[in-house]
């Protein structure tokens, strides 16, 4: 009896694990999360004055900068999940968190999470960036097959967020998490390795500088350009 298989994949070897070295964009730049940047990155978090940022991450509201401090060195300094600084180009200054997560490069499998978006990058070119940076790396760089990006059911601007990036919805994973003492409905996106050329010439049309009027506002949406 013959039966459906998928396909072989001969050439397949164990990626490397994520690189520790900067990259680096127009925008922003990221590099692995350093203590140092406690100070900065608390102040910008502290501009999300309702906290609504805090609401759907396992974690906070942080209070005060001596707790942000502790939490930063139990969570932000190990290999997995692999914490990276968000790094304003013009002023110079830590304002995002973001990191690799469930890395598993015998199969070639990343994901991106505890994104933590400060008032300073939402909603701007750098954040959008620094996200296409991220993603580069796993397939340009390392190799790897499939991107991740999962979140709370409830939390539509990050769903949103996936989607604007390029992520495909591939289902709700129902009450597969408790966190905060609440259920969390699982909502799973991901990019493949092919996916990446039409995504990559997208990002960089919708970063081009001719795309961008006098205030900084965006002439087309990055999904005009898929």
């Amino acid at each position: 009896m013959t039966q459906p298989i998928g396909a072989t994949l001969p050439a397949w070897t164990a990626r490397d694990l994520p690189p520790t070295e900067p990259m680096v964009g127009r925008f922003c730049h990221l590099v692995p999360t350093d203590l140092e940047h406690a100070a900065n990155l608390f102040a910008a978090f502290t501009e999300d004055r309702d906290h609504s940022n805090w609401t759907y991450l396992p974690y906070g509201p942080i209070e005060n900068i001596d707790s942000f401090t502790r939490w930063m060195r139990a969570r932000c300094t190990a290999a997995d999940p692999l914490f990276h600084t968000i790094i304003d180009n013009v002023s110079q200054l830590p304002v995002e968190l973001a990191s690799y997560l469930r890395i598993e490069p015998t199969v070639g499998v990343i994901e991106v999470g505890h994104l933590h978006f400060s008032p300073f990058l939402q909603r701007t070119p750098a954040a959008t960036k620094a996200m296409f940076l991220m993603m580069k790396r796993v397939f340009d760089e390392l190799g790897y097959r499939r991107y991740e990006w999962k979140c709370d059911a409830l939390n539509t601007p990050s769903r949103r967020a996936a989607e604007r990036l390029g992520f495909q919805f591939e289902g709700i994973f129902r009450q597969a998490i408790i966190y905060k003492g609440r259920n969390r409905d699982t909502a799973w996106y991901s990019i493949m390795d092919q996916d990446l050329s039409g995504l990559s010439t997208a990002f960089e049309k919708w970063l081009a500088p001719d795309n961008f009027d006098s205030n900084g506002g965006q002439r087309c949406r990055l999904e005009s350009f898929r």
